[in-house]
């Protein structure tokens, strides 16, 4: 079988809290692992989209609006849905493995995130990622 979860891809989250957001894939795991004995990934993903912005309105109202807020899990392919995007932002140094344990790494790995995807939303590339799905 062709494996095309693959590292970078956009997907869609289909079920829990994040249901109908969309996340890139960090780390894929075919096979499983002891702790999780099915295919998972952890993904990386928008919990709050950036909203429009107003040239006439303030700095800091613009910068409000532009900013957005992330999240990292580790899903079940099956709660996946996979898009034809893929997405080339580097989180390797930022979000290591043991960071899914203590909550405190957790926490620093999400502001390292938040800030590697406003910098993406600032380029202008990837538009769709940072729109918000209407359905």
């Amino acid at each position: 079988m062709v494996k095309f979860l693959k590292q970078g891809k956009v997907v869609i989250v289909l079920t829990g809290r994040y249901a109908g957001k969309k996340a890139v894939i960090l780390r894929n795991h075919d096979d499983g692992t002891s702790a999780r004995p099915y295919g998972h990934a952890t993904i990386v993903g928008l919990k709050k989209e950036p909203r429009k912005v107003i040239k006439r309105s303030s700095q800091k109202k613009q910068a409000k609006r532009s900013s957005v807020k992330t999240f990292i899990k580790t899903l079940n392919y099956t709660h996946l849905m996979p898009t034809r995007y893929t997405m080339d932002v580097d989180f390797k140094s930022t979000i290591t493995p043991d960071c899914y344990d203590n909550s405190t790494k957790k926490v620093e790995a999400n502001k390292e995130a938040k800030k590697l995807l406003e910098e993406k939303f600032k380029t202008g590339k990837n538009r769709w990622f940072f729109s918000k799905l209407r359905f």
